[in-house]
C-alpha cells in the first residue's frame, strides 16, 4: 500500500459531473451547439456597456457644440438700410432672418453713407471704414 491509494472508508460527497469535456455525451456534452451560450466561460455583456460605448469619449470633430454662428453683413450691404442700424432694422430690411441675434459686420468692400451702429459686433477694421465715413458705433 503506498500513500496516493488511501481512501477514506466513507467520501463526503460524490463529485459532480463535469459538462462540455466530452465523454459520453457526444461533443456538445449537453451544452446544446455553438454560440455564446454554449461556451465554457462564457459572460453575457450587460446592455449599459454597449450604450456607454457610443458615448464620445474625447473632443473631435464629431462632438463640437452645436451652436450658430453668426450672420456675417458686410459693409456695401448696411447702405440699403435707413436710420440707425440695430437688430430691428436689419430685419426690416432683410439682411438677416427674424430671431438672428447673432450678427457681425465685416469690413469687405466700401461705404459712403454716414451711419449709426447700435448693439452688433463689429470687426476693428469696419469699425474703422465707418468712422472714415463720418458714422458712429455705440
Amino acid at each position: 500500500m503506498q500513500l496516493h491509494t488511501v481512501r477514506a472508508n466513507k467520501p463526503g460527497r460524490e463529485k459532480r459531473t463535469r459538462v462540455g469535456r466530452g465523454g459520453k455525451r457526444g461533443t456538445t456534452s449537453g451544452k446544446g451547439t455553438k454560440g455564446q451560450k454554449s461556451r465554457s466561460g462564457r459572460r453575457i455583456r450587460p446592455a449599459v456597456r454597449d450604450l456607454i460605448q457610443r458615448l464620445p469619449k474625447k473632443r473631435g470633430y464629431a462632438n463640437k457644440p452645436i451652436f450658430d454662428s453668426a450672420t456675417v453683413i458686410n459693409l456695401p450691404d448696411l447702405e440699403k438700410v435707413i436710420g440707425t442700424i440695430n437688430f430691428i432694422s436689419l430685419e426690416k430690411a432683410k439682411l438677416i432672418e427674424a430671431g438672428v441675434r447673432k450678427v457681425k459686420i465685416l469690413a469687405n468692400g466700401e461705404i459712403k453713407k454716414a451711419v449709426t451702429i447700435e448693439g452688433i459686433k463689429i470687426s476693428e477694421s469696419a469699425k474703422k471704414k465707418i468712422e472714415a465715413a463720418g458714422g458712429t458705433v455705440k
